[in-house]
Formats: C-alpha cells, sequence, structure tokens
C-alpha cells in the first residue's frame, strides 16, 4: 500500500511488538520506522521529521519521558503516544505534563493504536471551514493551527490546541470530563481519571492570565467569556 498518510516513527525496544505495530500501521497506509533505543530514536525524530512519534516509555539508553522532554525543551511538537507496560497515574500523567498527546497502556490493540495515531493527526490538520475563535484576548486559528493570547503567539499541542478550540466554540457551555475526553480524544471513557485536568492545567499555564477556562465545581470545564460568574482558578472549587 503506498505510503499516503506519512511516516510514523516507533520507539520499542520489544521486537515482537514493534512488528505489530508496524504491520497495523503499514496496512492503514502509513510509512513506519522503527528504533530500539531512545539516542537512536531521537536522532532520528530529528532527521526523519515523522508526523507522529509512538514512544515505549522504558526504552534503552534513553528513557521515553526523557526523549519527549527533550523534544518539547527543543519545541518540536511532533505527536507523541506513549506506549508503555507502566499503568502508574504518576507516569501518565509525567507524559501529559510533558506534551504527549495520548498514552496507551500495554497490552492493547493494535487497532486501537491505530485509531489513536489517526485521531491525533485530525487535530494537527486545519479545518478550511473553522473560523478563528475569539474569546476576550485569546484567539484560536483553526486553519493555521494559531493560537495568540494577548499580543503573544502560543505553542500548544494538537491535543491543547483541539481541547481550547472545543471549549471556545461553545462559550460559557460547561462539559464534563466524559464529554470532553469523548469529543478531544475520541474515547468514550478512558482510564486516567486526570488526562483532562492535566491538559487544562497546562493550557492555564500557558494562557496565563489570558485564560478563558473556568470551572464549574463538581461538573466540568468550560470557556467562560470575560467576566463570567463561572468559578475561575483562584475564585474557589476544584480545578
Amino acid at each position: 500500500m503506498e505510503d499516503s498518510r506519512g511516516l510514523v516513527l516507533i520507539a520499542e525496544d520489544e521486537r515482537a511488538i514493534a512488528d505489530i505495530q508496524r504491520l497495523y500501521l503499514g496496512r492503514a497506509g502509513f510509512g513506519v520506522h522503527v528504533e530500539r533505543d531512545g539516542v537512536s530514536a531521537l536522532a532520528q525524530i530529528k532527521r526523519l521529521k515523522p508526523v507522529a512519534v509512538i514512544l515505549d516509555v522504558g526504552l534503552p539508553g534513553l528513557d521515553g519521558i526523557e526523549l519527549c522532554r527533550q523534544l518539547r525543551q527543543a519545541e518540536d511538537w511532533t505527536p507523541v503516544l506513549f506506549v508503555t507496560a507502566r499503568d502508574e497515574e504518576v507516569d501518565r500523567v509525567l507524559g501529559l505534563e510533558l506534551g504527549a498527546d495520548d498514552y496507551l497502556t500495554k497490552p492493547f490493540s493494535p487497532s486501537e493504536l491505530v485509531a489513536r495515531v489517526k485521531a491525533v493527526l485530525r487535530r494537527t490538520e486545519g479545518t478550511p471551514r473553522s473560523k478563528p475563535l475569539v474569546l476576550g484576548s485569546v484567539e484560536l486559528d483553526p486553519l493555521n493551527r494559531t493560537a495568540r493570547a494577548g499580543t503573544e503567539e502560543l505553542t500548544l499541542t494538537a491535543t491543547e490546541f483541539d481541547l481550547l478550540a472545543y471549549l471556545m466554540a461553545q462559550p460559557g457551555r460547561v462539559f464534563s470530563r466524559e464529554q470532553l475526553l469523548s469529543a478531544v480524544w475520541g474515547q468514550a471513557s478512558y482510564a486516567a481519571g486526570r488526562t483532562v485536568d492535566v491538559h487544562i492545567a497546562q493550557l492555564r499555564a500557558k494562557l496565563g492570565e489570558h485564560s478563558p477556562i473556568a470551572t464549574s465545581r463538581g461538573v466540568g470545564y468550560s470557556a467562560a467569556p470575560p467576566h463570567s460568574s463561572v468559578l475561575r482558578p483562584g475564585a474557589g472549587g476544584a480545578t
């Protein structure tokens, strides 16, 4: 099959798992490049410029957490999906805080992996019919995937961008965590209960005083217009 969807780099030291991932991604139309240690994977990500990276946390040489950290510190926002045998909440949250776009725990369905890769890549594609979204001093351009808060241009991951865009497209409407997971991540349920919370915290940190994101205690989150009475960070309630 022609590799029309772009190149995916797999960083996985278990050959059998990497071979299955290669097979299913190849059938879905992706080109695939495999590296078995973190140092080589980092070098090839810089050289090959893949459309996405599937990253095992427990890599030899340079583990997946540190590899992702170095990518983000270098302002490389290639979509990253962590795949790991670890199911510790701290590992999952740390990966998301570093800017990972999704997280799968072994064992997993290869078909689900392909679906997650496609979902992440859809987040990076502009939608020609989408108009700029403006709320207060925050502006998003879905076509060019750019974000601005006040006079500052922001660097957002694909997931952060889509989460903020989803909230801003319906200002004032409060969404539960489950609704946001379904709409943005494409998952009806999700094992990591803090996934949305972590991404919201990251967005608030990047947006600073311009953040329109508000918390409704016990319900979820919204993008509140300026002067909204919905709770904001520091105004009480859970974040």
